[in-house]
């Protein structure tokens, strides 16, 4: 068989795309931490990944973001235009010192993918993340724009050994204060999603107001050479504010508590208009090379996919212009769709799960690690009713010490929203492991008691997102 060369030579060659994907290698988030946030520049633990994640709460918490984000620039007068005719985003009074979460559609109207917009000159456009920087690259090399593209890759795949700039975000009730001590003064007021430049250790550094765990933050990015200095500076004012470094294991489940759905499965696998872009993508692109696992199961590709309605992005949607994806959108507005929840699970059947996965020899239980517990990049279980009906999705599961629970964010339908609704998660992979090839032990299926509880679940994020007007 011959080695396929595009996304769209793995259709073509009969198989089904939701299997190809399922049959990708999956692991634990220790191999994830490895080579997305390396040592030693990043270690799992500072000092334990409990008190690592209470930092946001409690203190101040610094994240090192410079290694497992692609920064993708669009350079040139028609920057803006083509990130318009891509993102549901407004771009009215968008401008430099201004970002955004720009959120990308298929025609479809399911999403592509999100990541944050920079404007960091009225011609400089910059997506950190991941997601919709192949997307956004396809429509640049082929939509006739005025534009020059540049992709800065994730360390661990980056030729030069560097990367183009350093990122760190620092959160929690000291975030302010800390901030202040390395800047030398008061801070200027900084709306939400604006970014301005300030001096660290004698350093330029941009100052987003930006959070990921929905705690008072700040992002702060700069040239990579800087990185050093600037670290150092943070790390030495910070013993004042009993300032913790996050480690990955610590890092990966913070989005849980603001509720962030991140890196949602492309929604481009079907529709002939996006066969040009699937022979475009290489068969070693992320759209290809990435896992799907989990309980919940369907052939079709199309019942992965999720909307902006669904992931609460109603604010951020629009048509104040013509984009991608718009007349879907249009149509979906005032019809029902799922909503985005948090479910908190049951305590008494965590502790069982575990014990079944130790001690049931003959088909134990698949263990849940923690605090990050997801082992695919695309992990969709099914969420039931107290019936056994399938009523939804639950996706990136972990646990906080903060709330010392297990969480999960779910997709459900609306009458099962409401805080308090009691529902089941189906823990484990599909066909007990066995549709995922070597990479998942043979396990049994295990059922989950869960509460609905509201997005985002912490009493804290919820003060603090209603103090905020983002800029989208």
């Amino acid at each position: 068989m011959q080695t396929p060369r595009s996304l769209q030579d793995i259709f073509d060659s009969g198989t089904n795309i939701v299997d190809h994907l399922f049959r990708n290698p999956k692991g634990t988030l220790a191999i994830w931490t490895a080579t997305l946030q390396p040592a030693p520049h990043v270690l799992p633990e500072f000092t334990n990944w409990q008190d690592e994640q209470r930092a946001s709460v409690e203190s101040v918490a610094l994240a090192d973001q410079s290694f497992h984000m692609v920064n993708f620039y669009v350079r040139g007068r028609d920057a803006v235009r083509l990130l318009e005719r891509l993102g549901v985003n407004s771009f009215k009074n968008f401008g430099p010192g201004k970002a955004k979460q720009f959120v990308a559609c298929a025609p479809s109207g399911h999403m592509v993918g999100d990541q944050i917009l920079y404007c960091l000159e009225p011609e400089t456009l910059l997506l950190v993340g991941l997601g919709v920087d192949n997307w956004v690259e396809y429509h640049a090399v082929t939509g006739g724009y005025d534009v020059t593209v540049e992709r800065d890759p994730i360390y661990v795949l980056n030729p030069s050994g560097r990367r183009t700039l350093y990122r760190f975000q620092i959160e929690g009730p000291n975030a302010t204060a800390l901030l202040e001590a390395v800047t030398g003064g008061p801070l200027p007021e900084i709306k939400f999603f604006n970014f301005v430049e300030l001096k660290i250790a004698n350093c330029p550094v941009w100052v987003l107001r930006h959070s990921m765990t929905g705690t008072p933050g700040f992002e702060l990015s700069g040239p990579w050479d800087d990185r050093e200095r600037v670290l150092g500076a943070l790390l030495d004012a910070g013993e004042r504010f009993d300032l913790k470094r996050v480690g990955s294991l610590a890092y990966f489940p913070g989005g849980l508590p603001s509720g962030w759905f991140a890196v949602p499965l492309p929604a481009i696998y079907t529709g002939e208009e996006l066969r040009p872009y699937r022979e475009w993508l290489p068969a070693t692109a992320m759209e290809a090379t990435l896992s799907l696992g989990g309980s919940f199961y369907s052939p079709k590709i199309e019942d992965y996919y999720v909307t902006p309605y669904e992931l609460g992005y109603e604010r951020i949607v629009k048509f104040d212009h013509d984009f991608i994806g718009r007349e879907a959108l249009e149509r979906m507005a005032g019809q029902p769709h799922r909503r985005k929840v948090t479910l908190v699970w049951n305590t008494d059947d965590v502790l069982e799960l575990q014990r079944a996965a130790f001690f049931d020899s003959d088909m134990p239980a698949k263990r849940l690690d923690f605090p990050m517990a997801d082992y695919a990049m695309w992990k969709y279980d099914r969420v039931q009713d107290p019936h056994g009906n399938i009523i939804g999705v639950s996706k990136y599961t972990g646990y906080l010490a903060t709330e010392k629970a297990v969480v999960s964010l779910a997709l459900v339908p609306e009458e099962y929203a409401t805080p308090g609704s009691e529902v089941v998660v189906v823990w484990g992979d599909n066909g007990g492991g066995s549709r995922s090839g070597p990479w998942i032990e043979r396990h049994r299926e295990f059922e989950v008691r869960a509460r609905v509880a509201p997005v985002p679940l912490s009493r804290v994020a919820q003060e603090y997102w209603a103090t905020v007007k983002p800029g989208r």
